[in-house]
């Protein structure tokens, strides 16, 4: 009798997952009517490329998830979606390993330099619990990485999934980690040129520049992972 309990408890849960993942990577109707678009179909990497067109050597899709190469030092390239934006509401989840990091981008400029962090854009997603080394303010997840550090910004666990959402609009950008506000700031205003003439970003002329860009997710540091990644353009 345990064994037939232990095997239906084990049923349940195989169910369960099951159920869970064919929600994911889904749009409700309500949502499509709204205009939103999915980025990631959970299946491949169709709608996505390389970063300067370079070989997709470690992205996979494992149950549902777009995971990177999870070896570290961009060993599978950047991935961009094939599509550009300008104004949009990007939303997506993520999970990431301990002692590992990586971004999203966006706005990003194929045309310059040989990094995808050199062009557009990032927010920041890193281990912050568990990184072995004293972070920046601006290094944290939720951050406009070297811009504009995170204010209020609670990571979960690495066992966990984040929300995070990304509004651009004009000017005007705003990053969301798990429902709060954790950065808004506006591009090329005079805080924004002073940010970046005293930073990481000063010996990076075209860094940031761009109106209008793909969104791109790094392969960088550590595993990475991803689902249910949607946009909606603002018009």
């Amino acid at each position: 009798m345990k064994r037939i309990f232990v095997l239906l408890l084990g049923i349940v849960a195989f169910l369960t997952v099951v159920a869970q993942n064919d929600k994911i990577n889904t749009l409700s109707e309500k949502e499509k009517n709204d205009g939103w678009q999915l980025l990631f179909n959970g299946k491949d990497l169709n709608g996505w490329r390389t970063f300067q067109g370079k070989e997709i050597s470690g992205w996979k899709v494992i149950d549902g998830v777009l995971n990177n190469s999870g070896v570290g030092s961009d060993h599978g390239g950047d991935i961009i979606t094939k599509a550009k934006f300008q104004n949009f509401e990007l939303s997506l989840e993520w999970k990431i390993a301990p002692q590992s990091n990586s971004g999203i981008f966006y706005h990003v400029n194929e045309k310059i330099g040989t990094a995808i962090y050199e062009s557009g854009p990032e927010y920041q997603l890193i281990d912050d619990k568990g990184w072995p080394d004293r972070l920046r303010d601006d290094q944290h997840s939720g951050a406009n990485y070297g811009m504009h550090a995170p204010k209020n910004a609670v990571v979960k666990d690495s066992n966990e999934w984040n929300q995070t959402r990304i509004v651009v609009e004009g000017t005007h950008v705003q990053h969301y980690l798990n429902g709060v506000k954790v950065v808004d700031y506006q591009l090329w205003d005079n805080d924004w040129l002073l940010l970046k003439g005293k930073g990481k970003w000063k010996d990076y002329p075209y860094y940031g520049m761009a109106r209008k860009g793909p969104i791109g997710l790094q392969d960088h540091g550590g595993l990475a992972q991803f689902r249910n990644i949607k946009i909606k353009v603002i018009k």
